[in-house]
């Protein structure tokens, strides 16, 4: 049989397609499920097509899986005709090496470049289809923005992307070095799409006019872990939570490594069919001399276990096996230890900070390698890196004054997949660090409760000890600092919410029966979960509030329900009637006949909200 080269076929093939769904059955195949991965595509497509702006955000938790979500996303806007196709990265070669890593291990095609690459090939080149990346540093912007010149429309996905892009001078009506060049990334024509676990900067910063009505949840898999676990609003967690009284001295290092140790042995003797390696994450500063100090002590206690004939051998040893004792008291104290001592020689001990000797480390540096790898590091660890198998975190990174709500939530390096192992993980940390962090995060869910409103703005929550964000960031222009209330999805109000409300103004199973009636995007339950958990034992600091028409307050926005000062003043709060109350809860109704329910904290808390329409920036 003669064969005869068919053209026209071979031209078809070239033109690439059914990209996204080819994505989906890798992951599906692999028995990752894709549901939240297609709710997020789905919603970014199409609010890209009806956004005024050409910004729009995607919102997940901490290491929920936005990486496989990129890729996916990255293979829908090229099977939509997208042509170029640009991922930004925090400045750290051990991210962008990873992320790379993951894009082209999923056999996207084209396959995906970093920036240095692609400046290899002449400038005459002009490829059908581009996917690259790159870091967000000056210098490596300014080439990207020249060799992708006259190439056309660009879209970029952020990666972490409220931080470094947003413009942090714009109080000074000047733009950040970083934020300016993003902007002349993506030109007059094209796109911008952020993705990050922590939105809120990007709102209050108006970065790129983004609408936060466009916004869209990347909601969490079915096996993810994240702050429901490890921040839960009663503290009982399901996880090893060891409270350190000080700051975390080299004998509390020492302690946490040896039960990270007996951890891992315990996993491999008893657990799992064949070994696995697990990960250490010491993270206790941000100063590259700490974390040598970090390194000597670690590489100390290994070495002493790897010398029979060293003085701290029996120290040590003496120590693993009371640690087998009383973590795993049904286990052969033997045999663990006798695992740790033998293994102890294969430990991978890895100081991850921009001067790490990348050469030594390989580009897996954040893969564990040994049954016992320990990761010392500070910035580069707080962001993006994802840690697998991480069966530690020894974290004493404090701040002398407020904690920056996005920093530390982006510092929960052991949220994702741990199921697992969950009940073997032990977060190591300061008493007082630990309340800060919980306390992040539960101002953190209040808020992303506010995104999913049908009108207005997202309403921010910080305190004396925790602050939304960067101060220089905010829009001083368009945000209130001090709102004082959040409401949340809008509702059709009848009368008989007042019946409700009236059969006990001061108990949580009124807001418990108001929900019932409005769902959970009027009432949220995590807010009710919050009055609940602060309120327990406090009897009348909660006082709920027969509802009130705003059709005569001339300066309030009817349609939206809100008002740049807030509704609820002092004869809304009803002083005489609610003498100790704390916790206020009202509705607001238009003459329309719709409403929204608001809360008020009458405390330190301080709400802040952005109350600009940026399509009118």
């Amino acid at each position: 049989m003669t064969h005869v080269l068919d053209l026209a076929k071979f031209k078809a093939k070239a033109k690439l397609n059914g990209r996204y769904s080819k994505q989906l059955i890798r992951l599906q195949t692999a028995d990752i499920p894709t549901t939240s991965i297609e709710t997020a595509v789905s919603g970014a497509i199409a609010n890209l097509a009806m956004a005024s702006t050409s910004a729009l955000v995607i919102y997940g938790e901490p290491q929920s899986g936005k990486t496989e979500m990129m890729i996916c996303l990255t293979a829908k806007l090229l099977d939509d005709g997208h042509k170029i196709i640009v991922h930004l990265m925090n400045d750290s070669v051990d991210l962008l090496t990873q992320n790379l890593r993951r894009f082209k291990a999923s056999a996207l095609a084209p396959a995906p470049r970093n920036s240095s690459e692609l400046l290899q090939t002449a400038n005459g080149q002009k490829p059908a289809e581009l996917v690259v990346f790159c870091k967000k540093n000056a210098r490596d912007l300014e080439k990207l923005i020249e060799r992708l010149k006259d190439m056309g429309k660009v879209v970029v996905i952020d990666d972490e992307a409220d931080y470094a892009t947003p413009n942090s001078k714009v109080n000074q009506g000047t733009k950040t070095t970083i934020n300016d060049l993003v902007g002349q990334l993506i030109g007059s024509d094209g796109f911008y799409i952020g993705v990050t676990a922590t939105p809120a900067r990007l709102d209050l910063n108006n970065t790129f006019k983004n609408d936060t009505e466009k916004w869209v949840s990347f909601p969490p898999h079915a096996k993810y872990t994240g702050q429901d676990v490890f921040f839960p609003l009663d503290k009982k967690v399901p996880y090893r939570l060891t409270y350190l009284q000080q700051g975390g001295n080299p004998q509390e290092a020492r302690d946490a490594l040896v039960r990270f140790l007996v951890a891992a042995a315990y996993l491999n003797v008893v657990v799992n069919d064949e070994e696995k390696n697990y990960t250490m994450l010491v993270h206790t500063s941000g100063k590259k001399l700490d974390h040598e100090a970090d390194r000597i002590t670690i590489e100390e206690a290994v070495h002493a276990l790897t010398e029979a004939d060293s003085t701290d051998f029996e120290t040590l040893v003496t120590s693993v096996y009371a640690t087998a004792q009383q973590l795993y008291p049904a286990a052969d104290p033997d045999e663990l230890t006798g695992y740790v001592v033998e293994n102890a020689s294969r430990t991978s001990l890895v100081v991850l900070n921009s001067e790490r000797d990348r050469k030594a480390a390989g580009d897996s540096a954040t893969e564990p390698s040994s049954p016992f790898t320990i990761i010392i590091g500070g910035n580069i660890v707080s962001r993006g890196v994802t840690f697998p198998n991480l069966l530690s975190m020894f974290f004493t990174r404090n701040v002398q004054h407020k904690l920056q709500q996005d920093t530390y939530i982006q510092r929960a390096r052991m949220f994702g997949a741990r199921g697992a192992y969950l009940e073997h993980f032990e977060l190591t940390i300061p008493t007082q660090l630990y309340a800060d962090w919980h306390r992040c995060f539960v101002f953190h869910r209040l808020a992303l409760a506010t995104v999913k409103s049908e009108l207005g703005s997202p309403v921010w929550i910080g305190d004396s000890r925790v602050s939304v964000a960067s101060d220089p960031s905010i829009d001083k222009a368009t945000v209130a600092l001090d709102k004082g209330e959040m409401s949340f999805g809008m509702f059709d109000y009848t009368d008989e919410l007042d019946t409700i409300v009236l059969a006990n103004q001061t108990s949580v199973a009124t807001l418990d029966a108001l929900r019932a009636q409005l769902g959970n995007d009027a009432l949220p339950q995590f807010l009710i979960e919050y009055i609940t958990a602060v309120t327990a034992g406090g009897g009348g600091t909660l006082a709920i509030h027969t509802a009130s028409s705003i059709a005569g307050s001339a300066d309030a926005n009817q349609a939206a329900i809100s008002r740049d000062k807030g509704f609820m003043g002092k004869s809304q709060l009803e002083p005489k009637k609610f003498p100790t109350a704390v916790h206020h809860v009202k509705i607001f109704f238009n003459a329309a006949g719709r409403a929204k329910l608001f809360y008020k904290y009458k405390g330190s808390l301080q709400f802040i909200q952005n109350l600009n329409d940026p399509l009118a920036a």
